[in-house]
């Protein structure tokens, strides 16, 4: 076994500043967050090569002294602890005195310093954590340092770095951030000598968020404010119709630091519960404060994430600050339909509710022949006469153009479409005295597909070969398909799991790029700047797939043209997923297949939509083939019953 030795000091640093400084955006995480401990009201970052190249924070705080500037680098040296007893108190960003230390170890720095009380500043050079002779300088009052060569003595690092574009994207988000946590603070970010961030310091959050965030997303929130115990929440939460179609812009803030925690991403969404879609997600920018007692921040090395001490009130004083806002009269989220009572004009209370015996019911013509422009709830289909007189291009093109009926107009349930009555009167007495004969002489039939009439002009009809070893017995709630197979068995088939299986495997086996729509009027698709950043470096395979854009800045996308299995409507939600795919950090193969799963997806049927009979058939037909068995994410496609199972559920086995 080797002998164990104490490490040198410079090989300790470099694994020190492993742990905090991991990219370009780690070091401008620490250099702002001590301005801002500094009391400064103003910050300019400035980047050059995605970081690699140049980093320059300048702040206008409280500077340093000359005599402690070279103390300022060492190892666990800060001007924010004393005791031990502090560390159960942390109100300030930094605290643990690593950041400097750990930036210098692996970068060459240059800090100028100025106290408002001193005539003249200090400056310090640093190599490698190896600092020079501290000399006297002009500079403005606060503090400015320079980065240069970030990881060029740790060769290795290097290799793990991201693109220019991605590091940028990075510190791009970071300071999106920190402008957000801290809105009386003027923040400014400058890459590669262009101005993409500038907020105005003015104390609102809201002219923070309109910076930050870009004018759309400021535009869908609305200001929430509550309290629970000790814990006091307040910001913007988006309304249920602004969801997004990821949880990128859900922004945290617990006592002014950003944080990523399941608990509040859980206590929002749980406001949101029967008020979103399926798969769209709220936006928010949430401040969170709370006693510094009750919360612990030195749980993380990037101090990201937090640990509270009673969990169950922090979910609570969000949760209800969210709900309440959603239902409270008067706000922009409000839904009056789902709190109104019905009037008396839309329930006849009176005239529904009267009690009858059964010949003061008859006398006034319940069951009499229905009036001229007037249908039954249900009609007997005739076996003779399927469409009693109506052509299937009728039903189909009404069915596509009203899919929910008018009151007093015959349903569609499911796809079954049942006539009108004839138009003859039949008298009520008669009636009576022929509908037990009518049972016995056939039972009516309601074909769950209707069949096509044979020579409908200009009609296409779909004829399968051979015997279909299986029925088409309906639809139930527009999204699953009955089937009933030759042994006995009933199959529920999720018609949107199908296609988009359908999809994904005719995408995939696709030797030529996929067919394309170009928009009449490009879509100006506004992201944030992090995942605008993201689809801006990833263009080329974005290109492959269908989809045409280009950078209109500010974090938005032009897109021009898009595969043609998408609608137009959904090229933001498909962009936003696509983001928060190829954030995942997953190989470029991974990455392919992924967006083929959002392409496959987002052309599919939908589950509610009203389907043709004849998809219906092909769907059932690639089913029960065998050829799809599950959907691309893994979930079934269908689900069988035997003829047992139903049989012992209404206990008749």
């Amino acid at each position: 076994m080797p002998h164990i030795q104490q490490l040198s000091p410079h090989v300790a640093d470099l694994i020190a500043a492993g742990e905090v400084v991991e990219r370009p955006a780690s070091v401008v995480k620490e250099l702002v967050e001590n301005a801002i401990d500094a009391g400064a009201s103003a910050v300019v970052v400035e980047l050059r090569r995605g970081g690699m190249g140049l980093i320059r924070v300048s702040d206008n705080g409280g500077g340093i002294a000359a005599a402690e500037l070279p103390s300022a680098f060492l190892r666990h040296a800060t001007s924010k602890l004393r005791t031990s007893e502090d560390l159960g108190r942390i109100s300030t960003l930094g605290f643990r005195g690593e950041a400097l230390a750990a930036i210098s170890a692996v970068s060459r720095v240059d800090i100028s310093t100025r106290r408002r009380k001193d005539p003249v500043g200090a400056a310090l050079h640093l190599e490698g954590g190896i600092p020079g002779t501290v000399e006297e300088t002009g500079a403005p009052e606060g503090t400015t340092i320079l980065v240069q060569d970030l990881f060029y003595n740790t060769p290795a690092r290097l290799k793990f770095m991201k693109k220019d574009s991605a590091e940028t994207a990075a510190v791009n988000g970071l300071m999106q951030h920190l402008a957000l946590s801290h809105p009386g603070i003027s923040f400014k970010f400058i890459k590669d000598g262009v101005e993409s961030l500038h907020t105005p310091g003015d104390g609102r959050l809201d002219s923070a968020v309109y910076a930050a965030l870009g004018r759309d997303f400021a535009r869908s929130l609305i200001p929430v404010e509550g309290r629970g115990g000790d814990t006091v929440v307040s910001g913007f939460v988006t309304t249920p119709l602004q969801s997004r179609g990821s949880r990128s812009m859900q922004v945290f803030f617990v006592n002014g630091r950003f944080i990523k925690s399941q608990l509040l991403t859980a206590a929002l969404e749980e406001g949101y519960r029967n008020q979103l879609m399926k798969g769209k997600f709220p936006g928010c920018v949430l401040m969170v404060e709370l006693p510094v007692n009750l919360v612990d921040v030195n749980v993380h090395p990037a101090k990201t994430q937090v640990k509270f001490a009673q969990e169950k009130p922090v979910f609570d004083a969000v949760y209800h600050t969210v709900l309440d806002c959603l239902e409270k009269k008067g706000s922009p989220a409000y839904n009056p339909a789902a709190h109104a009572c019905p009037s008396a004009e839309t329930v006849p209370r009176r005239e529904f509710f009267q009690t009858m015996d059964a010949g003061t019911y008859r006398a006034q013509g319940a069951i009499t022949p229905a009036k001229s422009g007037s249908r039954p709830i249900f009609q007997s289909w005739d076996t003779e006469r399927p469409f009693a007189g109506t052509k299937l291009s009728d039903v189909a093109s009404e069915r596509r153009a009203h899919p929910l009926k008018e009151e007093g107009q015959p349903p569609a349930l499911g796809g079954k479409i049942f006539c009108p009555p004839p138009k003859e009167d039949v008298p009520a007495a008669d009636l009576r005295q022929t509908s037990g004969a009518a049972k016995k002489s056939r039972r009516p039939v309601v074909p769950a597909i209707p069949q096509q009439e044979q020579g409908l002009p200009d009609q296409e009809v779909l004829k399968f070969q051979g015997t279909v070893p299986w029925r088409i017995a309906g639809e139930v709630l527009r999204t699953y398909i009955i089937c009933e197979s030759g042994d006995d068995g009933v199959w529920f088939i999720d018609k949107h799991a199908a296609h988009e299986r359908i999809n994904f495997d005719r995408l995939k086996a696709a030797q030529e790029p996929p067919m394309r729509q170009t928009l009449l009027v490009p879509a100006a698709v506004e992201l944030g700047k992090e995942d605008g950043a993201l689809l801006l470096e990833h263009l080329p395979l974005l290109e492959e797939f269908g989809f045409h854009c280009e950078d209109f800045g500010g974090g938005a996308l032009l897109v021009r043209e898009i595969p043609a299995d998408i609608d137009a409507g959904d090229v933001t939600s498909v962009l936003e997923e696509i983001a928060g795919k190829l954030r995942s950090g997953r190989s470029l193969a991974e990455r392919r297949e992924e967006l083929l799963h959002t392409i496959a997806c987002k052309s599919a049927i939908k589950g509610g939509w009203v389907s043709d009979p004849a998809e219906l058939r092909v769907l059932v037909d690639k089913v029960q083939s065998g050829e799809i068995r599950y959907c691309p994410h893994g979930r079934p496609v269908a689900v069988k019953l035997t003829k047992y199972e139903l049989e012992k559920m209404f206990k008749r086995s």
